[in-house]
């Protein structure tokens, strides 16, 4: 059984792309408190074995903390120009459970759990809190096993460059409607209303049109796949318009 378990994780180790030095670290970052009563009685049975097993929570604790961390740092890096109410809320959608649920899945953490019979049962290789909580409580023993670096490398290529390249060039304007409505409150205008203009294309492809309207006038307009989309395009177009407007100096 051990043998297999240990196999399991190597299997897993390539996929994070990172070798442990510390075979126990993964070990309990894969454990959840559902398996702790079951695995102590397997270790009451087995002479010469002394040390209790351990879940992953207190592992999970310092892995929030380390993507935290991680997050702020990439972007920071990557969008110098971003105000802190925008790097704060994309930050939040990093590190959300939902964007942490699918770098586990990319894994197959599901996979590698080790859970209790009643957990398993009820699906808990499925359950997006239970493979949100392990994949941060893998990046805390990836941290305790080398470091920052390691952590921030299998970071990098798990869920960052993940959260680019899904979004595409949304995550840059996830909050452009929220900037330009902060840039209209500062100067004491109302708020700017988004109103639907149009849509093309057949129902499995359609095009949304969408324009920005700022004291009764048009400002900009977006196009997206859904209206949302097209919101925030018209949304940056509007206040890329307005900065250009603002008299210098």
């Amino acid at each position: 059984m051990q043998e297999t378990m240990r196999i399991a994780d190597a299997a897993l180790e390539e996929r994070l792309g990172y070798k442990f030095s510390s075979k126990e670290l993964l070990e309990r970052a894969l454990t959840h408190s559902s398996a702790i009563p079951e695995l102590r009685g397997a270790i009451s049975e087995e002479p010469g074995v002394a040390s209790p097993p351990a879940d992953n929570e207190r592992l999970e604790f310092l892995g929030d903390a380390v993507l935290e961390l991680l997050t702020s740092e990439y972007l920071l890096a990557n969008f110098p120009e971003w105000s802190e109410g925008q790097l704060s809320k994309s930050r939040a959608r990093i590190v959300n459970a939902s964007s942490l649920e699918a770098a586990a899945r990319r894994l197959r953490l599901g996979e590698h759990l080790r859970l209790g019979r009643g957990e398993e049962k009820t699906g808990g290789r499925e359950k997006q809190t239970l493979l949100a909580d392990a994949f941060e409580a893998v990046v805390a023993a990836i941290y305790l096993d080398s470091g920052l670096g390691a952590a921030r490398g299998v970071l990098r290529r798990l869920l960052f460059e993940q959260a680019l390249e899904e979004r595409g060039e949304r995550i840059a304007e996830s909050d452009r409607k929220s900037a330009l409505q902060e840039y209209l409150q500062a100067r004491g205008a109302p708020p700017a209303e988004y109103r639907l203009a149009g849509e093309s294309g057949p129902d499995h492809q359609k095009i949304f049109q969408i324009e920005v309207w700022i004291n009764g006038e048009c400002m900009a307009r977006g196009e997206g796949s859904t209206k949302k989309e097209a919101e925030q395009r018209a949304a940056s177009s509007a206040l890329e318009l307005l900065e250009q407007m603002e008299p210098k100096g």
